[in-house]
């Protein structure tokens, strides 16, 4: 069998790790694919790559695609969705000064509870909040916003997009006041002292669809054989990292591979759950903090999409049915049920659903019969109903 060499940017996170395990663990080599890992130094070098050709696909926030379609953000590109890599798995922390000004205001710490959180956070300075995050059209952007605009305040605020390795050393200098960024990077500011974390992102939505594996529509309908190659490499990948047996081993290739050079604390509070959110305080568990496949986590809902398209028309001013067809036409189901049915990939009937209504795990039907989908309220409780583009 001949080798089909993919060039794959990702940015150093935890949740490249469907990635990084598909070619440590020979995933890839079995199904023909060369995978080369090119590490990207910030979100917009891995935009502008994969808009240019110069990678066939990419590890990538899961708004980028409709961002990019929508023509807001690098070189214009038809981007789509083929799978999502990983749900959950980011933090929002503050500096801390920042924590110092919000308990003044009656903040009594914790790590759960969104409602009690905001008010003394809008309440903790009387100056714009410096909100650090890693890409201006990110799910921790558009998860900061929604809490914020569902607390009851619409805070004047200044957005600094900063890439998430530099972001410790952001909130360090004093360049800002909240962060919202995926692990282990939120570790790394508690760890040199200079925040705090206040919030996991699956306390304000349970099921949010952090990364996915994103390629041009040109370069998927133009290569078949790559694309179910690879998206088959990384669902095994996927599947692997979330059964609790492999999780030591996961730990190591992580740490020992070239592709994230971080330490074994570092990608232990993530894949574990278990957070420090302040120096020298006693751990905390965050129940499925991150998930890579559990539970349809890779299935790329048209209506996970939908929400996000409306949230980026909060932030643009775009028509919110635009916004919405065009984010829905990105997300694949198409692709995730030809390439991965044969394999015995379940997944849902449905290819949409009414986002925030499952409270507890729920029985759903599925293509071989039933499966159980886990929680994906919002911590307000609404829930987020559209109707299809046909």
């Amino acid at each position: 069998m001949s080798t089909i060499l993919l060039n794959c940017g990702y940015v150093p996170l935890v949740d490249s790790a469907p990635l990084i395990v598909a070619q440590e663990l020979r995933f890839a080599a079995d199904e023909g694919i060369g995978l080369n890992l090119l590490p990207q130094p910030s979100w917009a070098a891995l935009r502008d790559l994969l808009a240019l050709g110069h990678l066939n696909v990419a590890h990538m926030l899961s708004p980028m695609p409709t961002a990019m379609s929508l023509g807001l953000s690098g070189p214009p590109a038809q981007v789509d969705a083929l799978m999502v890599l990983s749900a959950n798995g980011t933090v929002i922390g503050v500096s801390s000064m920042m924590a110092d000004a919000m308990r003044a205001k009656g903040w009594h710490g914790g790590f759960d509870d969104p409602v009690a959180t905001a008010p003394p956070m809008l309440a903790a300075l009387n100056r714009p909040l410096r909100v650090g995050v890693p890409f201006p059209y990110s799910m921790h952007r558009l998860l900061f916003e929604y809490w914020m605009r569902h607390s009851g305040g619409s805070p004047d605020m200044q957005i600094i997009t900063t890439p998430p390795p530099l972001m410790a050393d952001a909130v360090s200098s004093g360049e800002l006041d909240v962060f919202c960024v995926g692990e282990p990077w939120g570790s790394v500011a508690v760890s040199a002292g200079v925040g705090e974390l206040i919030l996991p992102g699956v306390a304000i939505w349970a099921q949010a669809p952090e990364k996915v594996l994103a390629a041009r529509r040109v370069w998927i309908d133009e290569n078949a054989t790559a694309v179910s190659g690879l998206m088959r490499a990384v669902s095994r990948a996927a599947r692997w990292l979330d059964q609790p047996d492999n999780r030591e081993l996961a730990i190591e290739i992580l740490v020992r591979s070239a592709h994230l050079n971080l330490p074994v604390s570092a990608v232990e509070h993530a894949l574990t759950g278990r957070f420090a959110t302040r120096a020298g305080g006693p751990p905390l568990h965050v129940p499925d903090f991150v998930r890579f496949y559990d539970r349809a986590t890779n299935f790329p809902w048209r209506s996970q999409a939908a929400w996000m398209g409306e949230q980026i028309s909060h932030l643009t001013g775009i028509d919110p049915a635009h916004a919405i067809a065009v984010a829905q036409d990105t997300m694949r189901p198409d692709s995730y049920r030809m390439h991965l049915g044969p394999l015995g990939v379940d997944m849902p009937g449905a290819s949409a659903k009414v986002e925030g209504a499952l409270a507890h795990s729920t029985a759903v039907a599925s293509t071989k019969g039933q499966m159980i989908l886990g929680p994906d309220a919002f911590f307000d409780g609404k829930t987020y109903d559209f109707t299809p583009v046909k």
